[in-house]
């Protein structure tokens, strides 16, 4: 509970400072719809506009005596504990790696909409079978009752991120409907592997203020993606593998999907790209948080 208290303070303190959700759907940037994980699954969204290159936005600031403001708790003689740094709030998701020597080579490989237990041990198996860590960006509907996958994620050096509760399209919720699918989430993600996720990523790449302030407030940092398998829409294995490989570059980050539908052609695609990739001399690596 405290993860969702904590969060809808902040966004109710935001409310008097800020305009509420916005309402269109950004028109740049790369990306596709992803995996209709949740009901009124609708194509269209897009992955974000432009890569990381503006500077993130200013956070809110609230005057000490304000009801909203988080102040620590602390016990008689017990030391003050220092809240940990939060991101400032973005005005555009993270799509790519850092151009630098230690991304030189390197690729990311993601998976929307889990954990489902259909499909996600075997992707698990795969990336295991060639030492390679990926990002898990679950729904909160999926993750509470897989659990046990969750954990199995985070021994094996996977990372979990944040991807709403229901994958509802964010710009159509109120603030507080959208803070308790994000908090929700993350709950159930510390409940499971005892830490929250420090990243969150917008179903269907539709972004809006409300999307990133609120994942902010919750410590997170917005990831989107550069290279997208449209695997959601089931085109075929081969499709899905010509996909990855003819857009693999340093620094791409790839969109794959372990739920929201049948996801056996993700799964063998998998199998066959991975090896190609590392072949070729790519490696799949994590994205490192932005200093705090």
């Amino acid at each position: 509970m405290l993860l969702r208290s904590a969060v809808f303070l902040g966004v109710a303190a935001a409310a008097g400072l800020l305009t509420g959700g916005e309402t269109d759907l950004p028109t740049s940037g790369a990306g596709a719809p992803a995996a209709g994980a949740g009901p009124g699954a609708v194509p269209g969204g897009a992955a974000g506009p432009g890569p990381l290159t503006g500077a993130p936005g200013a956070r809110p600031q609230f005057p000490r005596g304000s009801p909203y403001r988080l102040e620590p708790m602390t016990s008689e003689g017990a030391p003050e504990r220092v809240p940990a740094a939060k991101p400032a709030v973005r005005t555009r998701p993270i799509l790519e790696l850092p151009a630098d020597a230690s991304t030189a080579s390197a690729m990311t490989l993601t998976f929307d909409d889990g954990p489902d237990p259909r499909y996600t041990p075997a992707i698990l198996d795969t990336l295991a079978r060639h030492g390679v860590r990926a990002m898990f960006f679950v729904c909160g509907e999926m993750a509470v009752d897989n659990q046990d996958l969750l954990r199995r994620m985070v021994a094996e050096g996977h990372v979990i991120g944040n991807h709403t509760w229901t994958h509802p399209l964010i710009p159509k919720l109120s603030r507080p409907a959208l803070a308790s699918e994000i908090g929700r989430t993350s709950e159930v993600v510390q409940q499971a592997v005892g830490t929250a996720p420090l990243w969150f990523r917008a179903p269907y790449g539709a972004w809006n203020r409300a999307a990133f302030e609120i994942g902010a407030e919750l410590g997170m940092e917005p990831l989107a993606w550069t290279v997208d398998t449209l695997d959601w829409k089931e085109p075929g294995t081969a499709t899905i593998v010509s996909r990855v490989l003819k857009q693999a570059a340093p620094g791409v980050i790839v969109l794959n999907h372990d739920a929201g539908g049948n996801r056996s052609q993700s799964v063998q695609a998998l199998a066959s790209y991975l090896p190609h990739l590392l072949g070729r001399g790519f490696r799949m690596t994590l994205p490192e948080l932005p200093p705090r």
